[in-house]
């Protein structure tokens, strides 16, 4: 997957003269602005997707020892994440394009990416902890209340970042 980065480095060179048009380089900008948020969701989702591998990896000892018990709340953390994923994924648009109806203010805009920088962090520290769960010593009963409250709280933060996209922070 192309970091957002790249954009710049691969301009061509009717872009290039494109660029000098009056209001044509913001809308270029705009572009790689939206092109560069679908990545970093993008990569919010797919590192969320690794890490339910380490939840199969956590379940099947304790099914093949007979200890169920813990079982259903693996599946309803394996439930809070792919709703996770799903909402990263088909969130709205960090910024709207030239033709869009709808236009998200652009100091609106750099709020909802310093919060979306927090997002990866968080995310990142969620993946981490659920990874673990396998080698836990004792097991992953201690560690599923805490993981769920990780998932609550990034369901809030995402929430919030629709919020201040609509207008409503």
């Amino acid at each position: 997957m192309p970091e957002p980065r790249d954009h710049a480095e691969h301009r061509g060179r009717i872009e290039s003269v494109l660029r000098h048009i009056p209001g044509f380089r913001g809308y270029l900008e705009k572009e790689y602005r939206r092109d560069s948020d679908e990545l970093q969701r993008e990569w919010l989702a797919n590192r969320l997707q690794r890490a339910k591998k380490a939840l199969d990896a956590a379940a099947r000892p304790l099914a093949d020892a007979g200890d169920i018990d813990l079982l259903p709340q693996i599946d309803r953390l394996r439930s809070r994440l792919d709703k996770l994923i799903w909402q990263f994924r088909s969130a709205m648009q960090g910024y709207s394009g030239f033709f869009d109806l709808v236009q998200v203010d652009e100091a609106v805009l750099d709020c909802v990416y310093q919060h979306d920088v927090d997002l990866i962090d968080e995310v990142q520290t969620l993946a981490e902890a659920i990874e673990a769960l396998p080698k836990r010593p004792g097991g992953p009963a201690d560690a599923l209340p805490e993981l769920l409250n990780q998932i609550d709280d990034l369901e809030s933060q995402w929430h919030a970042r629709t919020d201040m996209l609509k207008g409503l922070d």
